[in-house]
């Protein structure tokens, strides 16, 4: 690992074609036989740093249309959180299922999962049937698996019968010094960026595009008020870029005033500090409680001249689920991913039925929408929001905060890269969208 580690970093990173292959790596896990060690516990309560670990785990076999990278850095996402607490069930099951697939797949099912769905990287070997990328490439992946034997996801693989996100229902993701992925992942790093600023964008730009800027999600258009949950976290960040930049009006909803601090320097103007405005949308475990959520629209009218949101950036869940069908326009969508604040959704039906709405469920992005994501952060249009770099040993505490939200925008996390601040190919172009680049640093 050493010696591929000195290649890349001496910019020889073909050099990496003709270097022995380590038998083990470094590797964050979870263990299965720790699967049930939060029964009981309230989610809050549940402490990723007591179930993650970094072990040395034997590199897997390279199978046909597969390549193995040597991970520079990756990123903590809200999967790794889930992964990290067993909710909502243990993804040893998703191991167990992929392994019963095919005899390749069957590597997959082992008493520890590799996590993380995030990398940036240098290609090591490419398995047959591999012709697009070779070893030295730099590159970086996203998360998405697809086996597409079935017609199912030919029209759009996020159909595939056989569709998973890697790093969370496969193994041996990025957060380690290697990773196993499908080719068809791959795309070229982003030549102005640091391999942890590369390396944070991944999984929530291409959900963001895919949910806001996709025909297969809301199909933003010019002028269409947004309102954006979490606007200057993990996912919203990147939802308030695409809405700047296709020419829509973000209402971002932030918590604190950092937060807003963030969005205005993003070039958002229209903010709600739900927690200086004081919104409660459930006045118990149980009941919602309707005034608050036409207090909300009315806030959100006043913002925009009296506009409602055409389109609803939802991703928090049941906490605000309610809320977002209420205050959409007529006519306007609702489109929904993640549900951190819970999965089991409840909103009052009178108001989508009769007011003509739409809810789009929307989860990740193809490769073709993952590649359009990733070319506008290669061409400077929108920026990674890395606002804090964890060493790989570290990565539990990282997912600690990701969890009860301590964090803004993305979290890093360098695996094999020795320091922050390097990998960068193109020091003209990263000079010219440096503040940019830098916004969310130290948040």
């Amino acid at each position: 690992m050493k010696q591929i580690l000195e290649a890349i970093l001496s910019g020889d990173t073909a050099a990496v074609g003709v270097l022995d292959v380590p038998d083990h790596y470094r590797g964050i896990t979870v263990h299965a036989d720790e699967a049930t060690m939060f029964e009981g516990l309230d989610s809050k309560e549940k402490d990723p740093r007591k179930s993650l670990h970094l072990d040395d785990v034997p590199t897997p076999e390279l199978g046909p249309g597969e390549a193995l990278v040597a991970v520079m850095a990756s990123a903590i996402n809200y999967n790794t959180v889930w992964t990290s607490i067993f909710e909502p069930v243990s993804t040893f099951a998703f191991l167990k299922r992929y392994g019963k697939l095919s005899p390749l797949t069957a590597r997959h099912d082992l008493p520890y999962h590799v996590v993380g769905s995030d990398l940036a990287g240098v290609v090591l070997r490419t398995g047959p049937g591999v012709n697009a990328w070779k070893p030295g490439d730099e590159v970086v992946a996203h998360c998405l698996s697809v086996e597409l034997e079935s017609p199912d996801g030919h029209n759009d693989t996020m159909l595939d019968s056989e569709q998973r996100i890697w790093g969370f229902e496969t193994n041996f993701g990025g957060l380690a010094e290697l990773a196993l992925v499908k080719s068809n992942q791959l795309m070229p790093k982003p030549d102005h960026l640091t391999w942890e600023e590369a390396a944070s964008p991944g999984l929530v730009n291409s959900t963001a595009y895919r949910q806001l800027v996709s025909a297969n999600g809301a199909n933003m258009k010019q002028g269409d008020v947004v309102l954006i949950w979490g606007a200057s976290g993990g996912l919203g960040s990147y939802a308030t870029q695409f809405a700047l930049n296709g020419g829509a009006i973000p209402v971002c909803v932030v918590s604190s005033p950092e937060k807003a601090e963030i969005c205005r320097a993003m070039g958002a103007e229209l903010i709600i500090d739900r927690s200086a405005e004081g919104y409660r949308f459930w006045s118990d475990p149980t009941t919602q409680d309707q005034k608050e959520w036409k207090r909300f629209g009315a806030r959100i009218r006043e913002l925009t001249g009296g506009d409602d949101p055409d389109i609803v950036f939802e991703h928090p869940g049941r906490e605000t689920f309610g809320a977002s069908v209420y205050v959409a326009r007529r006519g306007g969508t609702i489109v929904t991913c993640a549900s951190t604040s819970g999965f089991m959704h409840e909103y009052d039906n009178r108001y989508l039925w009769m007011n003509l709405k739409r809810i789009i469920g929307s989860h990740f992005a193809n490769y073709r929408e993952a590649w359009e994501a990733n070319r506008l952060i290669a061409k400077g249009m929108v920026h990674p929001t890395v606002s804090k770099v964890y060493p790989l040993e570290d990565t539990a505490q990282a997912a600690y905060d990701v969890h009860r939200n301590l964090h803004q925008g993305k979290v890093g996390v360098l695996t094999l890269a020795p320091s922050e601040g390097l990998g960068v190919r193109d020091p003209e172009l990263r000079e010219k969208h440096a503040a940019a680049i830098n916004r969310f640093r130290n948040r």
